[in-house]
């Protein structure tokens, strides 16, 4: 019975997060092209501008650069990270702080990372690759499965790994920020009766999980954003050593405030995603005589 559960959980996070990928992912390609905004043209610009000239660009499906490669990311990502979560606060008592499920959440988020992590790096680089279509050059990548090629022939299979560092601090940081926040927030709702477990619940502690997941890991996404989209072949100049050197060198350049640079598409993207998440896994678990998260 506990297999079949975990079967069925680990099914129901993947069509979850199929779901939340599809709906957000114009936000994410903004927030994307946005964070590598700055490396290569120094005037000013901002989330709406980035997505106008994408559309006026590419097309409307240009919003979708990379989708492919975001949702197989999720088919591995988001199942270890919720699943595993679930399964680690079941073995510690009902007394878990909120320090306590911050730390479980960012282990199952570090796991997940490690394992989703070439998935993820195709996904910013044919994200990026929209930027050389609108110049009028070639994109590095046909496809995903031609940039998985591209990618371990050029740079190794140790290359589908690059960023990884700066991608697991960052998926630290939002699972802890994400699963602890909406676990707590939304047990602290119905414990003090402001809603029932329901939609309103599930909204409420969706909205207060985004806003903390965000601010505590937009640095490191900006960071892990600009590692992951250089290229590393042996002709091309690396701009950045290690994440600490991107770190060093972007607020040097950019200032301070470059780390929460797509912070509100970041935010617009984290949101609606665990919105959408939340209320598809919690009613599809209802659906599926499962108990609620």
């Amino acid at each position: 019975e506990g297999k079949e559960k975990a079967h069925t959980k680990i099914a129901l996070t993947s069509l979850s997060a199929m779901v939340a990928e599809t709906t957000t992912f114009p936000i994410d390609i903004t927030k994307t092209r946005l964070q590598l905004h700055g490396e290569s043209l120094p005037r000013p610009t901002n989330a709406f501008r980035v997505a106008s000239e994408i559309v006026h660009r590419e097309g409307v499906l240009g919003l979708y650069n990379g989708l492919s490669p975001a949702i197989v990311r999720h088919l591995f990502y988001t199942p270890i990270r919720i699943v595993g979560y679930e399964h680690l606060r079941e073995v510690f008592p009902d007394s878990l702080s909120l320090f306590g499920k911050a730390f479980i959440g960012g282990i199952s988020g570090v796991v997940a990372q490690v394992v989703a992590s070439p998935a993820d790096l195709v996904k910013v680089r044919m994200q990026a690759d929209g930027r050389l279509v609108s110049q009028g050059l070639q994109p590095r990548y046909t496809g995903p499965f031609d940039a998985f090629n591209k990618i371990i022939h050029t740079e190794g299979l140790g290359g589908l790994w690059r960023g990884v560092a700066p991608n697991v601090q960052r998926a630290f940081l939002v699972n802890m920020g994400e699963l602890a926040c909406y676990d707590h927030a939304k047990r602290f709702i119905i414990r003090n009766h402001v809603c029932k477990d329901g939609i309103y619940a599930h909204t409420l502690a969706s909205i207060m999980s985004g806003l903390s997941a965000t601010a505590l890991s937009c640095p490191a996404d900006v960071v892990k954003t600009r590692m992951m989209n250089q290229a590393a072949s042996k002709e091309a100049k690396v701009m950045y050593k290690n994440s600490y050197d991107c770190l060093v060198k972007t607020v040097k350049v950019e200032g301070l405030s470059a780390l929460w640079k797509g912070f509100f598409p970041t935010w617009a993207r984290l949101g609606p995603w665990q919105l959408v998440f939340w209320v598809s896994y919690e009613k599809f678990r209802r659906i599926a005589g499962l108990s609620s998260f």
